[in-house]
C-alpha cells in the first residue's frame, strides 16, 4: 500500500509539473466512471505528447485546465476546443492566443482536453463528445464559486474541435452517456459558440476532408446535428478554400435561421483550413451582448463629416444631351462625381452608388458618402453615380435606367481615367441595397448590353475587377420585389434570374446584416454561385442586424467596423502609383 501511495503521488506531481501554463487542472470523470473507456486513448494536448519520456499511462483522464481568474471579470466563461481530427488535441497555439485575448477581455477560460484519438467501434467524436458534456456540466457547476453567470458560457474551437462545439451548440437535449452522479443533472447547453473551420459536419466529409466538396446534391448535415430546443447562436468562420468544405458552415448558418436563431457567418477568400477572423468573433459577442451592455450606437455620417481629403470634386450628366436611352420625363437626370484626394496612393478606382429601392438614389447618404470619405482619406480615387429614380414605367424592370447608368459610368471612367493618372484596368463598384442588387448585376452581367451603344465610349469594357456588395436587396427568387417571403432560406431558393454571372464576373465581398427582411441569404446565395465558378468571394454576416445596419452602430461592432472589411478586401487589389 506505501508503495502504491508513493507511486500515485510521484505520477500526479509529474503531472502537474509538465501541464501546460494554466491555474488549475481538474478531471472530468471520477475513478472509474468514465463512459466507454477504451484502452489506446489518451488525454493530452500534444506539445506534451511530444515531449521526451512522455508516459501515456499518465494522461489517460480527459480533464479541464482553469486560467487564471482575469483581473477584471465580466461575468463570461469561455471554454477551449482544440482540433485535431479526433486523433489529438494539436492546437497549442491557439489555446494559448485565446486564453490571452479572452482573458484580457475579462473572460474566464478554460481548455477541454478530451480523448483521442478515434474510439474503436463508436462514432469518431462519441469519446470527444461525452468528455464535452461532462466538461460543461462541471464548468457550470462552479461558475458561481469562481465568478462567472452559468448562462454565460461560449466555446472557442478550431476544426474537428468545431464539430465538437457544434454538438454542444445544437444538441445539448441528447445524452451522450447515462448519468453517473449529481453532477449529470446539469444543464450542458452552451449559450454561444464561435466556431472556426469546422470539419467532418457534411455527411461527404466524414473524418476525412469533403470529397465532394460538400456540393452533391445527396450531400447533408451528419444527423448527429439535432438542433434541438436549446441550440444557440452560433459565429462560424471558415476559409473559402479549405478542403474541409466551406459548405459546412454555410449549412449549420441557414438551419440556424431556419430556426430563427441569431448566427454570423465570416468567409476568408482563398484561405485554407485555419483559424481566421477571431475579431470578427469579438464583433458577434458584443453584438449579442455577452460581452456586456452594448454602447449607444453612433450616426456613420456624423463620424465622417469632412471632405478634406478630397483636392479634386467634378460634377457632369453622363448621357449626352438626346442620347439617353428609354429617357422618360418623372426621371432625374443621372450624374457623377469625381472625389480624386489629395495624396492619391493608388492608381485604382472605387465606384460607389447608393440604394433606395430603386425610387431614390442620393450620392450624399450614409450609404455613399461615408465609405468616399474613408477611401480618400487613404488615398483612393472615388466616383459616385446618381442614376435614374423612380423606377421606369412598365414593361421596363424595375432597375432598367440604372443598370443603363452604372454600365455607362462604368465605360465614362474607364475612358477618362488614363488622361487623370488613373488605372483603367483596376476598377471596382459598389452599392447598397438596390444599389447591392446593381452592383452584383453590373459585377455578373457586363457581357450584356443594357442599352444600345451610342458613341466612342460604349466602345469600353464595362467589366469591373472586383465588386463590393452591401444587403442586396431583390437578390434572390425569394424578393424578387419584396422582403424575402421565407428569410431566403429554402433550400431550392436561388439567385434573380438577371444575374448571368458570366466569364467576366469577379471576386466580390458581401456583407449583410443576418436581421435582415431583404435576406442575408442573398448575399450568401451569391457567393455560393461564385464558389460553383471557382471565384473567390469574401462574406460577412452580422447577428441581429437589419437592413441598413451601418447607419447607426455600437463601437466594437461588425456593423461598426464594416468599412475596414472594405479596407482588407481592397488592399490587395489596388496597385500604388509608379
Amino acid at each position: 500500500m506505501k508503495l502504491h501511495i508513493s507511486k500515485l503521488l510521484f505520477l500526479t506531481i509529474a503531472i502537474i509539473l509538465t501541464r501546460p501554463v494554466f491555474a488549475e487542472v481538474e478531471y472530468l470523470w471520477p475513478e472509474g466512471k468514465m463512459p466507454d473507456a477504451q484502452a489506446h486513448q489518451i488525454a493530452a494536448m500534444t506539445d506534451e505528447t511530444k515531449k521526451s519520456g512522455f508516459d501515456a499511462d499518465s494522461w489517460r483522464r480527459p480533464y479541464i485546465d482553469w486560467a487564471k481568474s482575469p483581473e477584471n471579470p465580466n461575468g463570461v466563461c469561455m471554454i477551449m476546443i482544440s482540433g485535431g481530427s479526433y486523433k489529438n488535441c494539436c492546437d497549442v497555439g491557439l489555446i494559448k492566443e485565446w486564453r490571452e485575448k479572452f482573458t484580457s477581455l475579462g473572460c474566464q477560460c478554460v481548455n477541454l482536453v478530451y480523448r483521442t484519438p478515434w474510439p474503436e467501434n463508436l462514432p469518431i467524436f462519441m469519446s470527444a463528445w461525452q468528455d464535452g458534456q461532462r466538461a460543461v456540466r462541471l464548468v457550470r457547476s462552479q461558475a458561481q464559486k469562481r465568478g462567472f453567470d452559468p448562462e454565460k458560457i461560449g466555446v472557442v474551437s478550431m476544426s474537428a474541435g468545431s464539430h465538437l462545439s457544434t454538438l454542444l451548440a445544437t444538441s445539448s437535449l441528447t445524452r451522450s452517456y447515462e448519468e453517473i452522479d449529481e453532477l449529470d443533472k446539469q444543464p450542458c447547453n452552451v449559450n454561444w459558440a464561435l466556431a472556426f473551420a469546422p470539419a467532418f459536419v457534411l455527411t461527404d466529409g466524414l473524418g476525412k476532408p469533403n470529397t465532394r466538396m460538400g456540393w452533391a446534391q445527396d450531400v447533408s448535415l451528419d444527423e448527429c446535428f439535432k438542433f434541438d430546443e436549446a441550440t444557440c447562436p452560433m459565429c462560424l468562420m471558415h476559409g473559402g478554400a479549405d478542403k474541409y468544405s466551406t459548405i459546412g458552415s454555410l449549412r449549420i448558418y441557414r438551419k440556424l435561421r431556419q430556426m430563427k436563431i441569431p448566427a454570423e457567418l465570416h468567409i476568408a477568400p482563398g484561405k485554407g483550413h485555419g483559424a481566421y477572423g477571431l475579431d470578427r468573433g469579438m464583433e458577434f459577442m458584443r453584438q449579442m451582448g455577452f460581452l456586456g451592455k452594448l454602447a449607444e450606437e453612433e450616426d456613420l455620417l456624423a463620424r465622417y463629416p469632412s471632405d478634406e481629403a478630397r483636392a479634386v470634386h467634378e460634377q457632369y450628366d453622363i448621357w449626352p444631351e438626346g442620347k439617353m436611352p428609354d429617357a422618360q420625363e418623372k426621371q432625374n437626370i443621372p450624374y457623377i462625381e469625381w472625389h480624386i484626394p489629395s495624396n492619391l496612393t493608388t492608381k485604382a478606382i472605387q465606384i460607389v452608388w447608393s440604394g433606395g429601392a430603386y425610387n431614390n438614389s442620393d450620392p450624399n447618404r450614409y450609404e455613399v458618402a461615408p465609405i468616399r470619405r474613408y477611401l480618400n482619406e487613404r488615398g483612393v480615387a472615388v466616383v459616385t453615380l446618381r442614376y435614374r429614380h423612380p423606377r421606369p414605367a412598365k414593361p421596363l424592370a424595375k432597375y432598367t435606367s440604372a443598370w443603363q447608368d452604372a454600365q455607362r459610368t462604368i465605360r465614362i471612367v474607364r475612358h477618362e481615367a488614363k488622361a487623370r493618372g488613373l488605372d483603367p484596368n483596376n476598377i471596382g463598384i459598389m452599392g447598397s441595397s438596390a444599389g447591392g442588387h446593381l452592383a452584383l448585376l453590373c459585377a455578373t452581367s457586363s457581357k450584356t448590353n443594357s442599352y444600345w451603344p451610342i458613341d466612342d465610349i460604349d466602345k469600353e469594357d464595362c467589366s469591373v475587377q472586383w465588386a463590393i456588395v452591401i444587403y442586396p436587396a431583390y437578390a434572390s427568387m425569394d424578393g424578387l420585389d419584396a422582403p424575402n417571403r421565407h428569410g431566403g432560406n429554402d433550400r431550392d431558393n436561388r439567385p434573380a434570374p438577371e444575374f448571368a454571372f458570366d466569364p467576366s464576373t469577379p471576386p466580390m465581398l458581401f456583407i449583410h446584416g443576418d436581421g435582415d427582411s431583404w435576406s442575408a441569404m442573398n448575399s450568401v446565395l451569391a457567393w455560393e454561385q461564385l464558389r460553383r465558378m471557382g471565384i473567390q468571394g469574401e462574406l460577412h454576416t452580422l447577428a441581429k442586424r437589419g437592413h441598413c445596419f451601418q447607419r447607426k452602430a455600437s463601437p466594437g461592432t461588425g456593423s461598426y467596423n464594416w468599412m475596414d472589411r472594405i479596407w482588407e478586401f481592397l488592399r490587395p487589389r489596388i496597385i500604388a502609383p509608379n
